[in-house]
Formats: structure tokens, sequence, C-alpha cells
């Protein structure tokens, strides 16, 4: 089970950092984290990726830069830091696994609940 946290109201500019706690099963080598957002009216598309183990990092355009994603792998812990946010970054945030690095949505097997994160200008 994936259990996202840490979204909220916020003027643009600022920071903040999302979470997501990881329960349950076993993590295997291949296992992918990701972070994945969804604004109104629209699809929902890839923002970030870390490989459980290696901890290697894959971000969209739209958010290189700014965001950063990372693990804890002992406390089982993906979090995604978000500076210098503006109101288009305004979405619900979903924190998902996948066995690969496909961005495609569809590829992802397990996904957490969402954080909605509202950027005000």
């Amino acid at each position: 089970q994936l259990q996202a946290s840490g979204g909220g109201l916020v003027q643009a500019g600022v920071s903040l950092r999302l979470s997501c706690a990881v329960s349950g099963g076993r993590i295997f080598s291949s296992s992918v984290m990701g972070w994945f957002r969804q604004a109104p009216g629209k699809e929902r598309e890839f923002v970030a990726r870390i490989r459980w183990f290696s901890g290697t990092t894959y971000y969209s355009d739209s958010v290189k830069g700014r965001f950063t994603i990372s693990r804890d792998n002992a406390k089982r812990m993906v979090y995604l830091q978000m500076d210098s946010l503006k109101p288009e970054d305004t979405a619900v945030y979903f924190c998902a696994r996948s066995g690969n690095v496909d961005i495609n949505p569809g590829s992802w097997d397990t996904w957490g609940q969402g954080t909605l994160v509202t950027v005000s200008s």
C-alpha cells in the first residue's frame, strides 16, 4: 500500500514536501517509485521517478530543476520536494510503484490515494 501526504494550499514561489509511505509486502530490486499528478480536467501526468535501490532519478521537463524525488529505504518512505512552486503545479499528486521505468501511468501497478496541492498566484 502507498499512502501519500503533505499536500496543501500555498502561494507561488514557496516550497512543499510530499511524503509517501510504503507499507506491506516486499520491495523488489526492480521496484521504481514515482510521483504523478492530475490537474482538473487533465490527464494524469508523470512528474518524477526513482529506482528504489540505486536511487537513480528521472524528471519531467516541467519540474526538472525545481522538484527533487528521494527515498529513505530504512523508513520505506518516498519524498517529493517541490521548490519554486507555480500555479500550474496545482494538481492532485499521486505516488505509485512500478516494476519498470516506463513513465506511462498505465505501466504502474500500485497507487496511493493522492494528495491535493494548490498553488495560488
